[in-house]
């Protein structure tokens, strides 16, 4: 690849911009390392710089654009073709960019594209020829006096630099451990110790000492007798093929010799993983009702962190469905200008625009899966942001929602996942048919306060919130809402239109319900609540 002018320009190096605020960004320079798998970029801790950097090996996905709510809110001074956004796998948060030029923006973005790519078609041999290189330039980096030791400050700054997550007292005493010189630095062979030790597995050299016997080298018949052991049909054969997939000493591959070292890399490889590989695809018959399934569903969506003062952000969208989730909730509020809202009611956390979330929806639903979306709405909106809800949700998602039964479906019956491929579902209240009131309007029964759940939440938070919002300059705000929503009870025949296999309805209790089964409804309740009905008639 480094033939690649991507690639190339990239090794050069840019000048971009970190977009986080609406404050005009500095430029740094960015530049991928000669390993070809490491960004460097000059950051900031307080009102120090210092060098930081990021593998590609943990960048998820590159998107154009303004397509991050980071860019959509501060990246309007920007042209769009000169941003670009990298998203990162686990916690960590968007990193949003703006590039002098169209030009080199494309280039990082096809650059880090092509380079994604090839990190993941690597096999177990070529990633391994990579890891001197890689650990070798965090080493540098972490290395802040360039002293060639590291302080226990440093080996902390490496720790975050290739995500180990490690616990400070733990970290600290395998530090000391490793300390032979006792001058609070490792260097060398101590520093080596100490990656050696963050590695060790002592339940898996413990498996190996079993089937290797006290010469600690394991033979083909003994990878044999442990492959057979874990209820595998191997063969002489196929255990010679383990070891030469595996085992890193050239020598002990040569004479069909296992050491501790190629064990573990086997076993923390796919060929290893409890999960059957096939099974990491579709492989279930996916044409059976709707109702037949278990279904992958976010509670909260929209929220990043806690529920009493955390950030709402479009982006938890975003992760949700990127991580396969196919039912979000959005808590839709009556908002300032017409416009509903999505927030933790009563509660001091941010608020996102409904509008903004349906955008990041129609982006994202069907990226990691071709399955339905469930949108579940707990609705506190007045009858005219309902109106305007259903507005929102078919203008732009057009096509994918469903606003009809399908056709050639019995209406009463749930078509399957596999008939539902693409399509976004409305879950919440809907108006009797035929509904013949004058006004167009009713008010209908609570399924159990919708989300029963969210009863016994709500009571711990009330209480923590009114002390948070008491002398808050928010109060009057937060207030409010009993006012504005005041006909939230009410159902908007616009926003019951749009909700056709998930009626949400108040649990009717078992005997009626195996009675009159109607599949196209659904109910919620508390875990105390499933609790006493498996008691009662499980």
């Amino acid at each position: 690849l480094t033939e690649d002018e991507d690639i190339q320009r990239m090794l050069r190096g840019s000048l971009l911009r970190k977009i986080k605020s609406r404050r005009g960004p500095r430029e740094r320079l960015f530049r991928l390392q000669e390993d070809g798998a490491t960004i460097c970029f000059e950051g900031r801790f307080g009102r120090t710089r210092s060098q930081q950097s990021f593998s590609v090996m943990n960048i998820e996905g590159v998107r154009e654009g303004h397509q991050s709510e980071g860019l959509r809110k501060y990246g309007a001074d920007f042209p769009e073709r000169h941003c670009f956004t990298l998203v990162f796998k686990g916690k960590r948060k968007n990193l949003d960019l703006a590039a002098r030029g169209e030009e080199d923006a494309r280039h990082w973005v096809q650059g880090l594209t092509k380079l994604m790519g090839r990190l993941q078609a690597m096999s177990q041999p070529e990633k391994l020829d990579q890891y001197p290189f890689w650990i070798h330039g965090v080493l540098q980096r972490a290395d802040r006096n360039k002293d060639n030791k590291m302080s226990f400050r440093e080996v902390k700054s490496m720790l975050r630099m290739i995500n180990i997550d490690m616990d400070d007292v733990y970290a600290y005493k395998l530090f000391k451990e490793c300390d032979r010189s006792g001058d609070e630095r490792l260097e060398g062979r101590e520093l080596e110790e100490f990656c050696r030790r963050l590695l060790r597995r002592p339940e898996l050299e413990e498996l190996f000492g079993r089937y290797s016997g006290e010469d600690r080298v394991l033979s083909a018949e003994e990878l044999r007798d442990f492959l057979r052991d874990q209820g595998e049909d191997a063969s002489l054969r196929q255990a010679c093929a383990v070891i030469r997939t595996y085992e890193l000493n050239e020598k002990a591959r040569q004479q069909d010799l296992m050491m501790l070292d190629g064990f573990m890399m086997y076993l923390l490889s796919a060929a290893g993983d409890i999960l059957n590989q096939e099974h990491t695809k579709v492989h279930q018959d996916m044409s059976q009702p709707l109702c037949h399934y278990f279904i992958s569903s976010s509670h909260n969506t929209y929220l990043t962190r806690n529920q009493i003062g955390g950030t709402s952000s479009t982006e938890a969208y975003v992760r949700a469905l990127m991580a396969g989730c196919r039912c979000v909730e959005l808590d839709c509020w009556e908002g300032s200008d017409g416009e509903p809202i999505v927030y933790h009611g009563h509660t001091l956390t941010s608020k996102i625009l409904f509008r903004d979330v349906i955008e990041s929806i129609r982006d994202y639903a069907f990226k990691q899966s071709p399955y339905p979306v469930i949108l579940s709405l707990e609705n506190h909106c007045g009858l005219e942001q309902q109106a305007t809800m259903a507005r929102h949700m078919k203008a732009i998602l057009g096509d994918m929602l469903l606003t009809q039964p399908l056709e050639g479906q019995d209406p009463h019956d749930l078509p399957s996942p596999e008939q539902l491929k693409g399509k976004v579902l409305v879950k919440g209240k809907k108006l009797p048919e035929p509904w013949h009131e004058p006004c167009g309007v009713t008010s209908l029964p609570d399924p159990e306060e919708e989300e029963e759940e969210e009863e016994e939440e709500e009571e711990k938070l009330q209480e923590r919130s009114r002390r948070q919002v008491r002398d808050s300059p928010r109060a009057m705000v937060l207030g409010d809402h009993g006012i504005l929503a005041k006909d939230a009870s009410q159902v908007a025949p616009e926003l019951s239109a749009v909700v056709v296999y998930c009626q949400a309805v108040p649990f009717p209790g078992l005997p009626h319900a195996l009675r009159h089964p109607r599949p196209c409804e659904m109910s919620s309740f508390s875990e105390r609540k499933a609790r006493k009905l498996i008691k009662q008639a499980g």
